[in-house]
């Protein structure tokens, strides 16, 4: 019986991998113990669908892995980004809820985190789920299919516009310093292709937030934190801006 012979991007992200588990063990929370600001993660897929922002303001809910939770900033509740642009939310608006769990794939995220967002009958949705399929060398064809499930059900049950954020160009990172950068743009840009398309499926309603496109001041030294992956508070702020800006240019009343 012949080798199977495993691509040589995935070998090198294999050990990014491991790399990035150490981090992420630290400050993972179970899923089934969320965290206050998150919603039940267990409710019905079948759950009322959202009503247009009014008076009452715009709820927010998040869903994402490490980075929607804020590992890396010195206190993440306040200095995640999804906290940062929930801070901008119009005056009246509802608490935000992150769902984010720490080392999430998406397809665990389609179980774990889905539902809740549906549940919460959000106006605004924001979905950042890629890095880890990455890490994880989870081929690009799997990972849109778990998030075309994510996208086509906050379509189907919610109101909600949804941005969906792609990869930033991930070369200058320093937990990818032995990684051969080639391979590492190309699996980048397959996930992001795969992102674009699955957004172009609903364009009216689901927005990409672009991270890959000048993506130098996002992977900086200042940007990153000490532990060379996730990014600093100064990289929070910068990422919230990214989505802000996004957010207000497709009608969401953010404050400055």
């Amino acid at each position: 019986m012949g080798k199977t012979i495993v691509p040589m991007w995935k070998c090198e992200l294999a050990v990014v991998t491991v790399i990035c588990a150490a981090f992420v063990a630290c400050s993972a929370a179970p899923a089934a113990q969320p965290s206050p600001t998150r919603g039940p993660t267990t409710s019905p897929i079948s759950a009322p669908t959202a009503t247009a922002a009014g008076s009452s303001g715009i709820k927010y809910v998040a869903i994402g892995a490490s980075d929607t939770v804020g590992v890396g900033a010195n206190d993440p509740a306040k200095g995640s980004w999804p906290a940062l642009v929930a801070a901008r939310l119009p005056a009246g608006s509802p608490p935000y809820t992150n769902l984010g769990v720490a080392g999430s794939l998406t397809l665990q995220a389609v179980s774990q985190q889905l539902p809740g967002a549906i549940a919460q009958r959000p106006n605004v949705i924001s979905v950042w789920l890629a890095v880890n399929d990455l890490n994880a060398t989870i081929e690009p064809a799997s990972f849109a299919e778990s998030l075309r499930q994510i996208v086509d059900g906050l379509v189907q049950k919610t109101g909600a516009t949804i941005f969906v954020v792609n990869v930033p160009d991930l070369r200058a990172v320093p937990v990818y310093s032995g990684v051969d950068k080639a391979r590492l743009l190309a699996g980048i840009q397959a996930y992001n292709d795969a992102i674009a398309a699955i957004a172009a499926r609903n364009a009216d309603r689901v927005k990409v937030v672009d991270l890959f496109t000048g993506s130098a001041a996002l992977v900086s030294t200042g940007t990153v934190s000490q532990d060379g992956f996730h990014p600093s508070d100064e990289g929070y702020q910068l990422i919230a801006d990214r989505f802000a800006n996004s957010m207000r240019a497709n009608g969401v009343p953010l404050r400055s």
